[in-house]
């Protein structure tokens, strides 16, 4: 592989990016946090992009999260040049994307994040923020940031209360503890449970499942399943009617009537 820290490859209508440090078990240093925000970017607005995979390089795992050491090394710098707790709260609210964990989430397109080894910390919050997950059986995965001083922010608290429940999100906030890739399936956490050397296969073949879609129809569907969890049923139901809406103005939604008459695959143009 390259030695570029995070890698983007787009085939077959699916952007490929990939955590690329397996030295350090993929762990995000900074310079990783901003190619993932670039090549987020990137996938969104590019046309041939119909679904976005999320993978790690190496056999240990997906990722463990934020580099460590790194974070360490900042905490070394004189009191006086540390931004004040109002001044950092500030930062991350102002306009703009400042976590990878926000970029993936800001993705309109489906995603897929496929986990083996170590999923840990923003590495789970990454996957978390994507739509599917797919785990090798050899998968764990955790939220760990209390053993470090700090709480799983970035959607990490409430994510994980959405997926598993409040109760078991608290019990796996609290404690710091991983669980195994069969506890992970069997509390909704990931989507699918796949051999070790059929993970990337899975991932190619829901993705290749997802991309026969029209591409405005994928991006509403994830928009009205997204939002609609967020709100009473009845507007929820309101949002659904007015987004089918929108889809059936689209010269695809014409495109796809006429190709099932014609015995033929759509060729949808996203419009």
């Amino acid at each position: 592989m390259s030695d570029d820290k995070v890698l983007y490859e787009v085939k077959e209508q699916t952007a490929w990016i990939t955590l690329n440090r397996p030295e350090a078990l993929n762990a995000i240093n900074e310079e990783m946090r901003h190619l993932i925000i670039e090549y987020c970017a990137r996938a969104e607005a590019d046309r041939d992009v119909q679904v976005v995979l999320f993978r790690g390089a190496g056999e240990k795992g997906f990722t463990v999260g934020g580099d460590i050491k790194e974070r360490a090394s900042r905490n070394t710098e004189p009191a006086a040049a540390a931004a004040s707790p109002l001044e950092a709260r500030q930062a991350k609210q102002a306009p703009g994307v400042h976590s990878p964990i926000d970029a993936v989430a800001l993705v309109q397109k489906p995603t897929i994040a496929l986990l083996h080894g170590y999923a840990v910390g923003a590495g789970l919050l990454i996957a978390m923020a994507c739509d599917i997950r797919i785990a090798a059986e050899n998968a764990r995965m955790g939220v760990t940031e209390v053993r470090l001083g700090f709480m799983p922010a970035s959607g990490g608290t409430q994510r994980l209360a959405r997926l598993v429940g409040a109760a078991r999100a608290l019990e796996m906030c609290l404690s710091g503890a991983l669980v195994d890739a069969q506890e992970a399936y069997r509390i909704g956490l990931v989507n699918k449970l796949v051999p070790v050397d059929g993970l990337t296969g899975a991932g190619e073949e829901m993705a290749a499942s997802f991309a026969k879609g029209a591409p405005l129809a994928l991006r509403y569907i994830k928009e009205s399943v997204h939002k609609g969890q967020g709100l009473p049923l009845e507007q929820a139901l309101r949002l659904e009617s007015d987004l089918a809406t929108l889809v059936l103005t689209t010269d695809d939604s014409k495109e796809g009537p006429r190709a099932f008459v014609e015995k033929r695959l759509p060729a949808w143009k996203g419009r």
